[in-house]
């Protein structure tokens, strides 16, 4: 399987801005859908946003469209979450996972991912 690894989280007041980045390893990225994730404390696991292996589909969480924006370079094996905007509600622990390209199915489902990164905190202050 491939081995996650995620980065860019932290501390940053209301209304800024982080880039978190998942960078892979032991496998070419290109064959593996991507999917973040979020967690924070008290509450269920939440999706976030997912893309395809090519970079050509994406899918967010509802409340999230607009200042959330996944990407990918498969050239450099990583994925990313570009978060404008934030909120205190998006201090959480931010997870990045991988999956087989050829699954098709619910993108938002965590259980579909075989493969997850160690996760990064991202803490927004008021």
């Amino acid at each position: 399987q491939v081995q996650l690894v995620e980065s860019g989280g932290g501390l940053v007041q209301a209304g800024g801005s982080l880039r978190l980045s998942c960078v892979a390893s032991g496998r070419t990225l290109t064959n593996y859908a991507v999917g973040w994730f979020r967690h924070a404390p008290g509450k269920e696991r939440e999706f976030v946003a997912g893309i395809s292996w090519s970079g050509s589909i994406t899918e967010y969480a509802d409340s999230l469209k607009g200042r959330f924006v996944v990407s990918r370079d498969n050239a450099e094996n990583t994925a990313f979450l570009q978060m404008k905007n934030l909120k205190p509600e998006d201090t959480a622990v931010y997870y990045c996972a991988a999956r087989d390209y050829k699954d098709y199915s619910d993108r938002s489902n965590p259980g579909t991912y075989p493969s997850w990164g160690q996760g990064t905190q991202v803490t927004v202050s008021s």
